[in-house]
């Protein structure tokens, strides 16, 4: 064999493992994560939303239906909804909509809705305003435990993720969520998507 081949060998095992290092990048528009008597107050009693389409991680999927959410300054119409029911209402957005909206949402981990804003929420039967569950969702990456094993992190570390795109960048404070039901992934909003020059297909490489 010569030195060429090995040389050649050696690129593409290199080329294989950081590919393997990578994680797919997703970006998130703003949607509403609804309870179950948020929804009766909307839709009617006993409502079932219709599930549209699967998502990413397993067990979440958009739903056929749409609301309207409502701040001090505008509203943002056919905001979709994501299923399946949760405990609490909670409303996701970018800091942009934030301005047309006229709120200032903290950013925050999904679920951890404790002080934070409120907004409007309408559809053509009725309206509701949460009092809390405003946010802006703080950048994650959700990996399976085989996963952060292979990428040597722990569930709630906080990392930088090199981000690849049309105008690539390395995000900082990146959350990491491990959990056996996750498929790995990181989320990051349409503002960050933007800032990044997303592409369908970019991915991330973790930097700690």
């Amino acid at each position: 064999m010569t030195d060429m081949n090995i040389e050649y060998i050696v690129e593409q095992v290199i080329k294989r493992v950081s590919e393997k290092l990578r994680v797919i990048v997703e970006a998130s528009g703003r949607h509403v994560h609804l309870s179950r008597e948020s929804i009766d107050l909307l839709f009617g009693t006993d409502y079932k939303l219709t599930k549209a389409k699967e998502l990413s991680q397993p067990g979440q999927y958009s739903c056929s239906e749409r609301v309207s959410i409502t701040g001090p300054k505008g509203t943002i119409k056919n905001v979709v909804i994501l299923g399946p029911e949760r405990s609490q209402t909670q409303v996701e957005i970018s800091k942009t909509d934030g301005l047309i909206l006229g709120v200032k949402a903290p950013i925050r981990e999904s679920g951890k809705l404790e002080g934070t804003s409120g907004i409007t929420i309408t559809t053509e039967k009725a309206s509701l305003t949460i009092k809390e569950g405003l946010i802006v969702a703080k950048r994650h990456i959700h990996l399976s435990p085989e996963d952060a094993k292979l990428f040597k992190v722990g569930d709630k570390e906080i990392v930088k993720a090199e981000v690849s795109g049309e105008r690539p960048l390395i995000f900082d404070d990146v959350v990491i969520r491990v959990s056996s039901e996750y498929k790995s992934t990181m989320h990051i909003d349409y503002d960050e998507a933007n800032a990044c020059g997303y592409i369908k297909g970019s991915t991330a490489k973790i930097v700690k």
